[in-house]
């Protein structure tokens, strides 16, 4: 009998090195989790075939008969099959060793590709298999249909399964007894059997459900763990001071905070008064006011005598959070400096391509203690930078940090830091309990007051005048005297589209021959500046570009411009996505807009209807792709960031929510989907904390525990991919 670690190539000599060398398949537990796409019905329908179409299905041998080939040497097989009202030619140029098998009245499963010679439908080489030979054990009425295996057929591929199930032992079981039972759950051994070979549809539903619970329940397991594990964590509590840092941060606001920043300060306030370290997801709708909420909570950890960190995804976005704050605080980041206030503290920067003295400076007043808060990217992480006692950590999480990336910036504390998230857009309730499942949530509805209203609209691109009059709002708005971003997907006519965009690509695991459409070329920052140079509607106006390839300094001299109002037209990637905040712009341009992410899309708006005036946002699109367009008519005609979550989320692959969770072909996410498995992910929630509140080590179930590792160790291996 053969177990999952079992090897294949004593069960399935011939295919086994097919399977590891195009599908890195190599045990049983590799090919049991190597899922069927769909299923067929054993009988063939030889009627409805058209070109094109795999065809898979049991026919029985009408006629067979051999022929010389009129233009070249040898002889050929013509086979005739039928499914007993129609018939379908197929065809073989080398009649040995079919000749002998495919006799009259012989049945087989056939499976192949329709193709069209002269007037007839045929088959031209396809795999079969004799239903003598398939059938040694029970007969199934489905036929599951795999992925491509290189030149296997998909005959041979459900063949090989059939063999390891038929020679599998009983499999260890991640789900305990009384779980299974409560949920109505059959056994992972039942469900490998009713997924590979099923009866019925039902068997393969019931299947389907037992598998999705179990991914779910793992999942679970895993951040009920490693919440517990923090519970469990002693750190030095952060309860600041009445008269310090941010009572006097307080005092100067410009405008009231929104009940919820108030009330959202108060859990933060709460939680680092404790002595267990907080985490906490910070979520909102764009504008919503988080950086105030985040900067508030680093004031109080300054206050308490530690520092914060502030952990950013691009050096434009770090930049431009250390100007925001550094302008927030006024004299208060001037600490120890001439004119600083009494109880200041300092705003460092640390990101990897700063100049050498600048760097040296910035890590000596993070050790010294000097800077009570820190802001920096990727840099922040290195062995080499050291805090004084490290209180707090922020991550701007924006999708692009991990658990990984969190753990390494928290032991940079003496004692385990307090940490809170902020995600820039809104995300669903199922991915806050997955992705985020080890942190608790605050969410931010309300928009402070003095937000103007947005008003969007798909802009086609060939439409004739459509690009001209986008040109002439810009001027017009400038005229009033504001300000406009243009948006572009790549950085030069040779570029790779900047990171975010979304481009159209072929599915390497779709039938056929995988082709995608054209692709249209993309705008660049530097094409289309040069071209708005020459725009006549623009004339007179000041343009300059930002993008992620310009030289630190270079980037910051820009953005500085730009927020002083000394340049009208900024010509930028998507650096300009999350963070930045330039009150007096009012117009936004996206060129190529049907590339981007929904929740993309909705954050970049957000840069705009910042100082009181409306705001007006074209999405500039040459694509007539149905999908494109109705996600673009969805920007268009909401500005509610929850709304439009869901509908991005529904529209990615699961792979892309979960990010590192989803490494490794034995921990993906086959059967679960994140926003269409609420109730399965609650029930398996409610199960998991239970048995881990229980068993926190798991060692009255072994089985699950090496299913939690194996999830773990598949993050491990996708944030030491990334670096």
């Amino acid at each position: 009998m053969a177990t999952e670690s079992s090897p294949l190539r004593p069960i399935i000599a011939t295919a086994a090195e097919k399977f590891a060398k195009h599908r890195d398949i190599r045990t049983v537990g590799d090919l049991l989790a190597f899922w069927p796409r769909r299923y067929r019905t054993r009988e063939a329908d030889l009627g409805s075939v058209t070109p094109g179409e795999l065809l898979v299905g049991v026919a029985e041998v009408k006629s067979a008969h051999t022929r010389r080939m009129q233009k070249r040497k040898g002889t050929m097989l013509e086979v005739v099959i039928t499914d007993g009202r129609n018939d379908l030619d197929v065809t073989f140029f080398r009649p040995y060793p079919h000749v002998r098998v495919l006799v009259p009245g012989a049945r087989g499963i056939f499976a192949g590709t329709v193709s069209r010679y002269g007037q007839r439908n045929q088959l031209a080489h396809p795999g079969y298999t004799m239903l003598d030979d398939f059938d040694a054990g029970d007969r199934k009425d489905l036929i599951p249909i795999y992925r491509a295996v290189g030149t296997l057929h998909t005959w041979t591929v459900t063949e090989s399964v059939r063999r390891v199930l038929d020679v599998l032992d009983e499999v260890p079981d991640a789900l305990p007894d009384d779980v299974r039972a409560r949920r109505h759950l059959v056994s992972r051994t039942e469900a490998l059997r009713g997924i590979h070979g099923p009866d019925t549809m039902a068997q393969v539903e019931q299947a389907r459900r037992r598998l999705r619970y179990e991914e779910a329940f793992v999942l679970q397991t895993t951040l009920a763990q490693r919440r517990r594990a923090s519970a469990g964590t002693a750190t030095k509590a952060r309860p600041g001071r009445p008269d310090g840092l941010l009572a006097a941060f307080d005092e100067r606001l410009p405008f009231a905070l929104t009940a919820g920043q108030r009330e959202v300060g108060e859990t933060l306030a709460a939680e680092m008064a404790r002595e267990v370290p907080m985490h906490r997801l910070l979520q909102g709708e764009v504008g919503s006011g988080k950086t105030v909420v985040a900067l508030r909570a680093m004031l109080r950890a300054v206050d308490s005598g530690g520092q914060a960190a502030l952990l950013a995804p691009t050096e434009v976005l770090a930049a431009q959070h250390h100007r925001t704050i550094t302008r927030m605080l006024g004299d208060l980041a001037e600490g120890g400096m001439l004119g600083g206030a009494e109880h200041g503290t300092r705003v460092a920067l640390l990101t990897g391509s700063q100049p050498t003295a600048e760097r040296r400076k910035a890590l000596l007043d993070v050790v010294s203690g000097d800077a009570g808060i820190v802001v920096g990217t990727h840099a922040l992480l290195q062995e080499h930078v050291d805090f004084l006692d490290l209180a707090l950590v922020v991550v701007d999480e924006q999708h692009r940090f991990g658990v990984e990336q969190r753990d390494a910036l928290r032991g940079k504390g003496s004692t385990p830091p307090h940490v809170l998230v902020m995600t820039a857009t809104p995300i669903p309730r199922t991915v806050a309990m997955t992705v985020f499942g080890d942190l608790e949530t605050s969410t931010l509805r309300e928009l402070p007051a003095g937000r103007a209203p947005i008003t969007t609209h798909v802009v086609p691109e060939q439409a004739p005048g459509w690009m001209q009059r986008t040109w002439e709002r810009i001027a017009e708005e400038v005229r009033a005297g504001r300000q406009a971003y243009v948006v572009c997907p790549r950085i030069g006519d040779d570029d790779a589209p900047d990171e975010g965009s979304v481009l159209a690509e072929a599915d390497p695991d779709a039938e056929g021959d995988g082709a995608a459409a054209p692709v249209r070329p993309l705008t660049s920052v530097t094409a289309l500046s040069a071209r708005l140079a020459e725009e006549p509607a623009l004339a007179g106006l000041t343009l300059e570009v930002l993008h992620g390839r310009l030289p630190a300094d270079d980037k910051d001299a820009v953005m500085g411009r730009f927020q002083r109002g000394e340049t009208d037209v900024l010509v930028s990637t998507t650096v300009v996505e999350v963070g930045v905040d330039v009150p007096n712009a009012s117009v936004m341009v996206v060129m190529d807009a049907d590339r981007f992410g929904v929740s993309q899309l909705h954050q970049l708006r957000g840069r705009i209807g910042r100082g009181g005036f409306p705001g007006l946002c074209l999405l500039v699109t040459g694509t007539d792709a149905e999908p494109a367009l109705t996600r673009l008519a969805a920007v268009a005609g909401t500005t509610d960031g929850f709304e439009l979550a869901r509908l991005d989320l529904a529209q990615r692959r699961e792979g892309d929510i979960l990010g590192a969770a989803q490494h490794g072909r034995r921990t993906q996410l086959e059967f679960l989907h994140i926003l269409e498995h609420e109730d399965v992910i609650e029930q398996a929630r409610e199960d998991a904390f239970a048995l881990v509140d229980a068993d926190p080590d798991l060692a009255g179930h072994p089985v699950l525990a090496a299913a939690v590792q194996a999830r773990v160790d598949a993050e491990q291996a996708a944030y030491l991919e990334r670096g």
